[in-house]
């Protein structure tokens, strides 16, 4: 039986396809996808712009993972990333994939020279929550988000 071949990169302009298709997949398991708004159009644009940069995680060259992120400033701590979207496709969870990408995030944070990295977990997620815990996480109870749609 042979191994996938399995790399973790940043990702490319020809990657945004698979990645928005990513992003369609985690809206629909947080039950969501009528909120999903933004176009691949749109993550072109952004992504051409530098709004946004992601790291991808392939197996025999198909995107199955990603984490997209962006720099943003903590008042407080300095230069910050923020974690916007990490998902693997469930079919290739349990391969470490995702502690792959997570590791490649917090490397790129370090690399920027950030001081904190930040997301956001819904409470129900415990997988999720889980695995941020055992990456010595801190989850926050206590701040409320706030948002305007424009």
């Amino acid at each position: 039986m042979m191994v996938p071949s399995i790399v973790v990169e940043r990702a490319r302009r020809s990657d945004l396809p698979a990645i928005h298709g990513l992003v369609r997949e985690l809206a629909v398991y947080e039950k969501a996808e009528s909120e999903f708004v933004a176009s691949l159009d749109d993550y072109y644009r952004d992504f051409d712009a530098d709004i946004f940069e992601c790291i991808v995680a392939r197996v025999d060259d198909e995107v199955v993972g990603m984490v997209l992120y962006y720099m943003t400033y903590s008042t407080w701590k300095g230069r910050m990333l923020y974690l916007e979207d990490f998902v693997v496709l469930e079919a290739n969870r349990r391969d470490g994939l995702g502690q792959k990408l997570f590791d490649a995030f917090l490397d790129r944070a370090r690399e920027l020279e950030c001081r904190l990295v930040k997301w956001q977990v819904l409470d129900w997620n415990e997988p999720a929550i889980k695995f941020y815990l055992k990456n010595s996480a801190i989850i926050e109870k206590e701040w409320w988000n706030g948002k305007i749609f424009l």
